[in-house]
């Protein structure tokens, strides 16, 4: 199960759309390892003044690496946090993910190229 649900929020969803703030919350409370990452590199790009910030460091158990995989895997969660902070996500191998500003477009079409996944590889990464 990618997320925790409360009966609150499924009520809401069954009525009608999911305001992006009550989804967020359900986000930021299932996925907290995920959440911390890329709000992490959201707040790395807010005070820098690079293109995007990046995360390279391995989640430290699979239970962090199911997070972040389940929170990048999702159309809706990447969606809904792209919007909300006004970025654009980008994911590679288990965990390299990168926020980029909006207007780095050059930026973030060079990363999610092939040639840029397979620089990316490394052989430790293989069954990550």
């Amino acid at each position: 199960m990618s997320l925790t649900v409360s009966p609150q929020l499924v009520q809401q969803a069954q009525r009608g759309e999911v305001d992006d703030a009550a989804f967020l919350d359900c986000v930021r409370d299932s996925l907290p390892y995920a959440w911390k990452v890329v709000t992490g590199l959201i707040d790395d790009l807010r005070v820098g003044d690079a293109d995007f910030t990046d995360n390279q460091t391995p989640p430290p158990d699979e239970v962090a690496r199911g997070q972040l995989l389940r929170m990048m895997a999702s159309d809706a969660m990447r969606s809904a946090i792209e919007r909300h902070f006004d970025v654009r996500l980008a994911f590679q191998n288990c965990h390299r993910v990168a926020a980029f500003r909006p207007s780095a477009r050059q930026a973030y079409d060079d990363f999610v190229t092939a040639r840029e996944q397979i620089l990316n590889q490394k052989p430790e990464l293989v069954d990550c």
